[in-house]
């Protein structure tokens, strides 16, 4: 169990970032291991043939099957949506000292290409920064365009939460190993077992699409304390699209229908147009009648805009899905804590019957 403690200021220096570089990390993880990614494994189908092709020996070396991987790999973003080269440039500043403290504590065993990063780390530094390119290239580059829209969605939805719901639901909702109590973050991590404090530096919040079903801390010096999470609805990634319900387009006309379902995951209006073969100019018509209902929300990133469902769009989307035999509730029906319940209890339905007890984050 990790136990983090909090001060005033660790509060307001809390922040949200997506992070690449934690990215390529933990879907090694998912390559070494699919029986415990198994939404992952059309991605892991897709590229593990490609990856035959690629040396990544070093990477893999220094992401374990078990056990912890060295600090020094994830350095903490120093930006809220940090791009792979500026962190690969963070990479490969760690001082040395640095590299070899965090391999000692590691305790991986040291074969030939380890060794030669303990003997020289400048140089295995270096070489560790090309060998994570040339992975990137391969597995992330081609679907990261879309991993990184639902990313920034999570961290959409999840900022909204802490400001209308408080930390306590926020972190209750993240993760099942992940509490809040007083001034406490509470992680379940075996069989480690420490308490630290914050340090004045806040917490940063990565969501991931890889680390499912796991929750990921760094919180030693001088890193700033790290927590990296599953990012919301990341089942939805891998899928070609999801039939509407006959109920929900009943109620909404087919074209709208589809369109709130495609929106598990954030979508501008040209992605849309192309999965279902209409007009951007139909779409954008349409979307427009979904943000005046409620349904839906946007976020602009530079000259692109982005939409997802908002709570009320995620009740009437799930109530079409699993109860098509019963009337869908109408939105303005549906106060925010009664769709927020009704969220918790599918969100813990499935993490019951997902995660695995005994895959715990280190």
């Amino acid at each position: 169990m990790l136990e983090l403690t909090f001060t005033a200021d660790d509060l307001v220096r809390t922040r949200f970032a997506i992070s690449p570089l934690w990215e390529v990390v933990a879907s090694v993880r998912a390559l070494r291991d699919p029986a415990r990614a198994a939404l992952h494994l059309p991605w892991v189908r897709t590229v593990h043939a490609s990856l035959d092709q690629v040396d990544v020996g070093l990477l893999l070396d220094l992401v374990p099957l078990t056990g912890r991987t060295p600090d020094f790999v994830t350095v903490p973003p120093a930006t809220p949506l940090a791009e792979l080269a500026e962190e690969l440039d963070r990479l490969r500043s760690v001082r040395p000292a640095q590299v070899r403290a965090d391999l000692e504590d590691t305790g991986i065993s040291r074969n030939a290409a380890l060794t030669a990063l303990y003997t020289d780390p400048e140089a295995g530094l270096r070489e560790l920064v090309e060998t994570i390119q040339r992975y990137w290239d391969v597995a992330l580059a081609p679907h990261w365009q879309r991993m990184r829209t639902l990313l920034e969605g999570d961290v959409f939805r999840r900022a909204r939460q802490i400001t209308t719901s408080g930390a306590q639901e926020f972190f209750a909702g993240v993760h099942p190993d992940v509490r809040w109590e007083a001034d406490r973050l509470y992680v379940s991590h075996r069989p480690y077992s420490h308490s630290r404090s914050a340090r004045g530096l806040g917490l940063l919040l990565v969501p991931s699409i890889f680390a499912w079903p796991q929750v990921f801390t760094l919180t030693t010096a001088p890193w700033q304390p790290t927590l990296l999470y599953p990012a919301y609805n990341i089942a939805a990634l891998w899928e070609r699209g999801r039939a509407e319900s006959d109920a929900l387009a009943g109620v909404l006309g087919r074209t709208r229908a589809s369109l709130l379902t495609q929106l598990d995951t954030p979508a501008t209006t040209t992605e849309l147009a192309k999965r279902l073969d209409l007009t951007t100019g139909g779409v954008s018509q349409h979307l427009t009648a979904l943000l005046r209902a409620g349904l839906l929300t946007s976020h602009r990133d530079g000259k692109y805009v982005s939409y997802t469902r908002t709570l009320t769009g995620d009740a009437l989307v799930e109530a079409g899905r699993t109860r098509t035999d019963k009337p869908l509730p109408n939105p303005a029906d549906c106060p925010a804590t009664a769709i927020q319940a009704h969220r918790h209890t599918l969100r813990h339905q499935l993490e019951t019957r997902r995660f695995h007890p005994e895959a715990r984050g280190s």
